[in-house]
C-alpha cells in the first residue's frame, strides 16, 4: 500500500529546470548510450554599454534631498528631564486590598513617607529654529513639566534652553537658547495647504536623530476630542514618539506645521498622523514671545450633536450643525438672542456640519471680534449678531445638593415613566435656572428607555418651558404616540436633548 504523498512547491524556473534535468537523464540511460562532447563555436564576448548622459527617472517623483541638505540643520532634538512620583511605592498593602487607598491617602504611620517617592524621567522630542538668535519652537507636551531641557543641534552642539512659555489648549511651547547665527526654517502659510500634497517630517523617531519621513495631506481642519481647539493636519507621513515638535514642510521647504500626534493601536504609526497648523502655531508664539496672556473666544453655550431622531423631532431636513443644549447667564450667546434647541450651521461665515467643528471656529476667534451667526429654529433659518468673548479661567464648581422636598408634591406621571417633583429655592439659586422638574424615580417606560435618570432635570419638552410636574404632565398627555419628541434634560450644570417616544 502507498504511503501518503507530501508536495512542496518550488519557484516556477527552479522546478522547471529540474524536471528537464531529470527528464535528459532518464533518456540516456534508457538509451544505453553515451554521446561524446559536441564542439560549438564560442560566442564573442558582449561588451558593457555605457551611457554619456545623465540618467533620467522613468517616473517624476519628488526629490526632498535640496530641501533637506538646506533646512535639514535647522531641526533639533530636544531631551528633557522630569520627576514622577512613582505609584504605590513604600505601600505594604496589594492594590487590591481595601487598605491600599487608605495608605496612600494618609501616607505611612508615624507622618513618615506623606511625600511619596519620585524618579527621575527622561524623553525625547524635536523642535525647529524659527530665529538665529536661540528661538526654538515644539511641542508643549514635549517639555512640559520638565526640570531639565537639552537642545541638540544638527551639528551635534547641546545646548541647555530656557521655557519661554507654553500652551496646552494650543499644545505649543517656545524655547531659548544662548546662541547666535543659527540656521534657521521659512514659515510658510498652512490656509495654502491642499489635501493631496507632498509634506516631509523631520525628528527623532524613537531617539533615532534627524529622520526624515514623508507623505501627502490627507485632510484639513481635522477636530479631534481632546484638542477642540486646533484644526488638525491630517497625513499619511509615518511619525513615531519622539517626532512630536518637530517641523512640517511643503515643497517649498516652508514648515507648515508641527507634529503632534498620532492614531495608534499599538503604540506606532498606523497610516494616520497629525500636524498643528504653523498659522495656529505662530499665533500662539507671537504671544509668548511678547509674555501676552493667550485668549480664546467664547459663546457660553453647550452643544451636542444632531442625530436622525433628533433632527426629525427639530424639524429638520438633515442631521447637521450643533444643537445648543444650554446657554450661560450673561454670556454672548445670551445676549445674541440664542434659545436652547436653536441648531447652529454657520459661524463667521463658515458652515458648521458637526459639533466637532464650532469649538475650534469659536475658539479661534479674537475676543472682541464681531460675527454672524447662522441658526435653524423650529425650522426656520435665522442670522444673529453676536460678539465673541473671551473664554474665562476653569473653576472647580462646588458640588451641588438638592434639598428634600417633601413626598406630598411627588407626581407620577405613568406615560413618561417617571415620577417628579418641583425643584426647591436652593437647587434654582445654585443652577441658576428658574425651569424645570426634578426626576425622583424612574418607571418602565420611554424616560427610562431615553437614558433618563433619578436627580435629572426636565427643562423642555417638545421645545416648550417645564415649570411644574403638573405642567409637564399636562404636556405629556396631548403628545401624539410614537412621534420623536425633544426633551432638555439638565444633570448638574450641564444640559443636553434627548429624542423621547411616547405610548399610546
Amino acid at each position: 500500500m502507498a504511503g501518503p504523498i507530501s508536495t512542496l512547491r518550488l519557484p516556477r524556473r527552479r522546478a522547471l529546470l529540474t524536471a528537464t534535468t531529470l527528464v535528459l537523464l532518464a533518456s540516456g540511460c534508457a538509451q544505453g548510450q553515451v554521446s561524446a562532447p559536441i564542439k560549438t563555436a564560442t560566442p564573442a564576448p558582449v561588451a558593457a554599454v555605457t551611457q554619456s548622459a545623465p540618467l533620467q527617472p522613468l517616473v517624476a517623483l519628488p526629490d526632498f534631498t535640496p530641501l533637506i541638505e538646506r533646512y535639514g540643520p535647522a531641526v533639533v532634538n530636544i531631551s528633557t528631564t522630569s520627576e514622577q512620583n512613582i505609584p504605590g511605592a513604600g505601600n505594604p498593602f496589594p492594590p487590591d486590598s481595601p487598605f491600599y487607598r487608605f495608605f496612600e491617602h494618609f501616607g505611612a504611620p508615624n507622618g513618615q513617607g506623606n511625600k511619596p517617592p519620585q524618579e527621575k524621567v527622561e524623553s525625547l522630542g524635536s523642535g525647529f529654529i524659527m530665529s538665529s538668535d536661540g528661538y526654538i519652537v515644539t511641542a508643549a507636551h514635549v517639555v512640559r513639566h520638565a526640570k531639565h531641557i537639552i537642545v541638540t543641534l544638527a551639528d551635534h552642539h547641546a545646548y541647555p534652553a530656557k521655557l519661554v512659555g507654553l500652551s496646552v489648549r494650543y499644545d505649543t511651547a517656545l524655547l531659548k537658547i544662548d546662541a547666535k547665527n543659527l540656521p534657521t526654517a521659512p514659515i510658510g502659510n498652512s490656509s495654502d495647504l491642499k489635501v493631496g500634497q507632498w509634506v516631509l517630517a523631520v525628528g527623532t523617531p524613537f531617539g533615532f536623530s534627524n529622520s526624515v519621513t514623508q507623505g501627502v495631506v490627507s485632510a484639513l481642519d481635522r477636530p479631534l476630542p481632546d484638542d477642540e481647539y486646533i484644526p488638525f493636519i491630517q497625513s499619511d507621513v509615518p511619525i513615531n514618539p519622539g517626532n512630536s515638535g518637530g517641523p512640517l514642510f511643503n515643497m517649498y521647504g516652508q514648515v507648515v506645521g508641527i507634529n503632534d500626534q498620532i492614531y495608534t493601536n499599538n503604540g506606532g504609526y498606523m497610516g494616520l498622523s497629525f500636524s498643528i497648523p504653523i498659522n495656529t502655531v505662530m499665533s500662539v508664539v507671537d504671544d509668548l514671545k511678547a509674555h501676552r496672556a493667550i485668549q480664546f473666544g467664547y459663546l457660553g453655550v453647550e452643544v451636542q450633536s444632531v442625530t436622525p431622531d433628533m433632527a426629525e423631532a427639530l424639524h429638520l431636513s438633515e442631521p447637521v450643525g450643533a444643537l445648543v443644549a444650554s446657554i450661560q447667564a450673561d454670556s454672548p450667546a445670551a445676549r445674541a438672542g440664542l434659545h436652547p434647541g436653536d441648531v447652529i450651521v454657520t459661524f463667521a461665515g463658515k458652515p458648521v456640519y458637526s459639533v466637532g467643528q464650532l469649538p475650534l471656529l469659536v475658539g479661534t476667534k479674537k475676543p472682541g471680534t464681531q460675527v454672524e451667526i447662522g441658526v435653524l429654529r423650529d425650522g426656520k433659518a435665522l442670522s444673529l449678531p453676536i460678539t465673541v468673548g473671551t473664554l474665562p479661567s476653569p473653576q472647580k464648581s462646588a458640588e451641588m445638593e438638592s434639598s428634600p422636598t417633601a413626598i406630598a408634591n411627588v407626581l407620577k406621571i405613568p406615560r413618561l415613566g417617571i415620577s417628579a417633583r418641583p425643584l426647591s429655592a436652593k437647587l434654582m439659586q445654585e443652577l441658576g435656572i428658574d425651569q424645570g422638574v426634578e426626576v425622583v424615580d424612574v418607571h418602565q417606560g420611554a424616560a427610562a428607555e431615553a437614558g433618563v435618570q433619578p436627580g435629572m432635570i426636565i427643562e423642555q419638552l417638545d421645545q416648550k418651558t417645564v415649570r411644574s410636574p403638573q405642567q409637564l404632565q399636562r404636556l405629556v398627555a396631548g403628545i401624539p404616540a410614537d412621534k420623536p419628541i425633544p426633551a432638555l434634560i439638565r444633570q448638574g450644570k450641564s444640559s443636553i436633548f434627548i429624542v423621547l417616544r411616547l405610548p399610546k
